[in-house]
């Protein structure tokens, strides 16, 4: 078995929303600052409740060389947060962001946007 084996994505959504949703952007009225968003149930919310939410959503960079980067990670407490997260990175270093997120009981699922 390989690890993509266990990745799930957009082909295999449920009535609930798992895909992280990958939003590049800039700052809050910076125009100097890059921010990539990831956020899972964008258009319907995924539960949050302690017998079923979303745990972490991680982000990783491809720069154009191909290397991935580890961007970051959240982690999410059920009831309390909102797996939503941003993060500031330099978007033109790179070629591509993939994210990771989750689901305490559907397991991990993916995305990738090209820029």
């Amino acid at each position: 078995m390989k690890f993509g084996d266990i990745l799930k994505s957009m082909d295999a959504e449920g009535r609930e929303k798992h895909v992280p949703a990958i939003e590049i952007g800039k700052g809050r009225r910076r125009d100097d600052v890059d921010v990539v968003r990831v956020v899972v149930g964008r258009d319907v919310p995924h539960p949050n409740t302690a017998e079923h939410h979303i745990a972490w959503i991680e982000l990783y960079g491809v720069k154009k060389d191909g290397q991935a980067i580890d961007l970051g990670r959240a982690n999410f407490a059920p009831s309390y947060t909102n797996p939503n997260v941003r993060f500031q990175v330099p978007v033109k270093e790179f070629k591509a962001f993939c994210a990771l997120s989750y689901c305490n009981i559907h397991g991990v699922w993916q995305n990738c946007v090209e820029i």
